[in-house]
């Protein structure tokens, strides 16, 4: 079991290897791009004006043709910066990002993209659309089988776990190979099988939505009536309907239903940055709450949808946990170096003078080997 184990693991990490990679790399750059994306655009605070962007949002909506604002979602990244995604009076897509007072900081197409889009992009799809996607979430389960066996493999049988979760700095290279590689393969094993895994099913959210009966939540279209209320208006009424909580994004009442459907982050949450799980919709007509449904409150089905984002990115634990995603994207590539020079250096005919070292190292080297 154990010799089809290693087998299994080999191969696994040589066939996949350059793909982790590019998962790992991507999602390292990843990990705060949202706060290093605003600071690039401007690193002054503006608190938020709900009137000032209300005033900004009515600008747009009234510059002609097909203009409108189709929501306003917070970035994520620096306190009161939001993004406006807005469809122009060309009837072009354009994503506009703000500061609290309504000032743009930035205005460009959403086919445009900056660096983190693109990195975003081929952390989840390789920009090779659904291929990419489904390329991905079958590298991203391999990851997590081959870290089963990694942990199965290197799990102390005749040492200790002090002895095993400490590296040698002694014997041949390849005992040393071994002994990082499965040093370090134990350190974040756990926290990456969490992060791999999440990461893979994130891929296919809504698909397995579908299948777990989970839907979209949405109330019957609410006719329009006279003038609706603006952002100021729902920004208040939104964070009113579930106490302490924190406003996140809305999408925008359209021709046919009369509703405000915004995301606020409610106390008690997973999230803790820029995002939100509990859904309020408010009546675009005169402001009164349709519903609110906190995350703190979700059937087991969509609480189990909910928490794949933000344990996938950490943000589940906060300041600390986005840290420790971010340690993990080093850690794969260290194992993957590691793995790869270790199958690399064991490959038939190695040289006679390297055997002849490895050999002399003793047990250890000899472990190392076997390996």
């Amino acid at each position: 079991m154990r010799t089809k184990a290693l087998t299994v693991h080999r191969w696994l990490g040589v066939g996949s290897a350059l793909f982790w990679i590019v998962q790992a790399l991507t999602g390292l750059l990843l990990s705060f791009h949202f706060e290093l994306e605003d600071a690039a655009l401007s690193s002054s605070r503006v608190a938020t004006d709900p009137i000032a962007i209300e005033r900004r949002i009515d600008t747009l909506n009234a510059a002609g043709g097909a203009s409108r604002v189709n929501f306003i979602w917070t970035t994520a990244g620096l306190p009161d910066r939001y993004v406006l995604n807005v469809t122009d009076k060309a009837g072009t897509e354009r994503r506009i990002r703000i500061d609290g007072a309504g000032e743009v900081l930035r205005d460009r197409n959403v086919d445009d993209h900056s660096f983190f889009t693109m990195m975003r992009a081929i952390h989840l799809d390789l920009m090779a659309g659904t291929i990419g996607q489904w390329i991905s979430a079958i590298t991203g389960f391999l990851l997590v089988t081959n870290i089963v066996f990694g942990i199965y493999l290197a799990w102390p049988r005749k040492t200790s776990w002090r002895q095993t979760l400490t590296p040698v700095r002694q014997g041949g290279r390849l005992a040393r190979y071994f002994s990082w590689h499965r040093s370090v393969g134990l350190w974040a094993a756990i926290p990456a099988l969490v992060i791999a895994g999440t990461g893979s099913l994130i891929l296919f959210e809504h698909e397995i939505g579908h299948a777990l009966g989970v839907e979209d939540i949405a109330l019957p279209a609410n006719p329009p009536e006279g003038t609706q209320i603006g952002f100021s208006r729902l920004l208040s009424a939104a964070v009113a309907a579930i106490p302490g909580s924190r406003f996140v994004g809305t999408t925008m009442p359209s021709e046919q239903d009369a509703s405000y459907y915004a995301w606020v982050r409610a106390p008690g949450e997973l999230y803790r940055g820029g995002y939100g799980g509990s859904l309020v919709i408010i009546d675009a007509n005169n402001g009164s709450l349709r519903g609110a449904w906190p995350a703190t409150e979700h059937d087991a089905r969509r609480m189990f949808l909910y928490t794949l984002y933000p344990l996938h990115t950490g943000e589940a634990a906060g300041l600390i946990g986005r840290i420790l995603a971010m340690t993990v994207g080093l850690w794969l590539l260290t194992t993957i170096v590691l793995g790869l020079l270790l199958w690399w250096r064991r490959r038939p005919s190695p040289r006679p003078a390297e055997r002849r070292a490895d050999v002399a190292a003793g047990p250890t080297a000899n472990e190392g080997a076997s390996h």
